[in-house]
Parts: C-alpha cells; sequence; structure tokens
C-alpha cells in the first residue's frame, strides 16, 4: 500500500483534473500521458519525479507552489488558535478547565 507520501503527487494531480472538469482520459490526454499512466499516478501506485509533475501541471494550467517553513511547536500552533478566539469563548474554554498556551490566564 502506497505511503502519504508516495500519494502526494498523485493526490495534485486528481486534484487539478477535478479542478479542469475531465475525465482521466480527457485529462490524460491534455497531458500527453496515457490514461493507466495517469491512473497509476493518482492511486500512487507510481511515482512521476517532480519535473515531470511540473510539466503534467503547466500543460494543465496549474501552477505548484512550495514553501519552506520551520515546524510549529504545539504551544506556537495553540497560541496562534488562541489568539482568533474572542474574549468570551476564550473566557468560556477556561470556565470549562482548560489551559491555554503560556499559562495562567
Amino acid at each position: 500500500m502506497p505511503s502519504d507520501q508516495d500519494q502526494l503527487a498523485g493526490a495534485l494531480l486528481r486534484s487539478a483534473r477535478i479542478r479542469t472538469g475531465l475525465s482521466q482520459t480527457a485529462f490524460a490526454e491534455l497531458l500527453g500521458i496515457a490514461q493507466p499512466t495517469l491512473s497509476v499516478y493518482e492511486t500512487g501506485r507510481r511515482q512521476p519525479t517532480l519535473p515531470t509533475l511540473l510539466t503534467m501541471l503547466n500543460k494543465a494550467g496549474l501552477d505548484l507552489r512550495l514553501e519552506v517553513v520551520e515546524h510549529n511547536s504545539h504551544d506556537d500552533v495553540l497560541a496562534e488558535w488562541e489568539s482568533s478566539l474572542d474574549d468570551n469563548a476564550r473566557d468560556r474554554l477556561r470556565a470549562q478547565g482548560y489551559r491555554l498556551v503560556g499559562g495562567d490566564g
């Protein structure tokens, strides 16, 4: 069974195909590949190289944007989430015994 990482390129291609509203056959033709090849890519049984993936997405009129970011610690994620809460929601969580990030508040 393919791992999540193995299925990433396939998920991107499937998403691109769905965006275009095309069948696998029509999308494969647009990309210049055989439909069975698209099928094995979409299911993660085989992965295209990055240059091949970029070429296929380009043919579909799409760009792939990647960003390298540092991992957030749990506290960073929770602090960001807490900052999005209004005072009433924050107070209700605290009243229920939830300790939000950073302490005693």
